[in-house]
């Protein structure tokens, strides 16, 4: 089924809506002329309808999907819905030059409703999508005017595309997306900003992987009970040693009673003279 936008008779667009197992074609003869809108790193062709300019290629949406080329007139690859840049979905429906009968109603000013269009499923996903502040919204990348001289009569193809940008317009995507879809991966698929958790880094060879190698916990030690005293100052008694001198020496002299009699003589009493016997003849 084809479609023809109306516009400019030296820029009419014939978009063909592809049918399963068939691509999409969107002709374009000449550079189309792009402005940028207020507040947005988007560009829209006024023209043209339905083309869009972001982050170094160029967009369309038609037929209820989007598609993003490197060159004005493609050839033109799908996104998928999940992983459209969200700078584009913001883009207020007023600017939408060919909108589809369900943007009526929308406020003018605004982004599309696509929450609702598309279902909670993806809203869930794009979480956030239509929040954001535009005053931190990042310039809106160069135009590729070296495009300009090649004509629908003179329009490069296959390799010579991508020969020519990598020559005459060397802009780095910021948008991860966008380079994705430039070095021709699929898209990965886009959700609300998240914080990122740290790559873990990689071991050098030999060194065993630092999650099998950690030993099991041990078991806590128990505290010191406060009223036990260090160990190193611990006083342990230990018991006499039993020497019987030692022993001796210990034991306390008893007192003397008043009612035994003396052992002997004073130490300083006079020694009494021996006694000497006879022994008779």
């Amino acid at each position: 089924m084809l479609l023809a936008l109306a516009g400019p008779a030296s820029a009419q667009v014939t978009i063909g809506i592809g049918l399963p197992g068939l691509s999409i074609g969107i002709h374009v003869p000449t550079y189309p002329t792009l402005e940028r809108i207020p507040s947005h790193p988007v560009y829209d062709a006024p023209g043209l309808r339905s083309i869009f300019f972001f982050d170094g290629m160029y967009w369309v949406y038609v037929g209820d999907e989007w598609y993003a080329s490197d060159w004005y007139n493609g050839p033109w690859g799908l996104v998928p819905r999940r992983a459209v840049p969200l700078y584009l979905l913001r883009v207020p429906v007023r600017y939408d030059r060919s909108p589809p009968s369900y943007f009526r109603g929308w406020r003018p000013e605004a982004p599309p409703q696509w929450g609702v269009h598309w279902g909670p499923s993806w809203q869930q996903q794009r979480e956030g999508w239509d929040r954001w502040d535009r005053r931190a919204a990042p310039a809106p990348a160069p135009l590729p005017t070296c495009q300009r001289q090649y004509r629908a009569d003179r329009y490069p193809q296959g390799a010579e595309q991508r020969a020519l940008l990598d020559r005459n317009y060397r802009y780095p995507s910021r948008d991860e997306v966008v380079r994705q879809h430039r070095r021709g991966t699929p898209a990965p698929v886009v959700s609300a900003p998240t914080q990122l958790r740290p790559a873990r880094p990689v071991d050098p060879p030999g060194r065993p992987d630092p999650v099998r190698a950690t030993p099991a916990p041990r078991p806590p030690v128990p505290a010191t009970p406060a009223t036990s005293p260090p160990r190193d100052r611990i006083q342990v008694e230990r018991p006499p040693f039993d020497h019987p001198q030692r022993a001796r020496s210990r034991t306390p002299p008893a007192s003397p009673r008043e009612d035994a009699a003396p052992l002997g003589p004073p130490r300083n009493s006079p020694r009494p003279p021996a006694i000497r016997r006879c022994c008779a003849a």
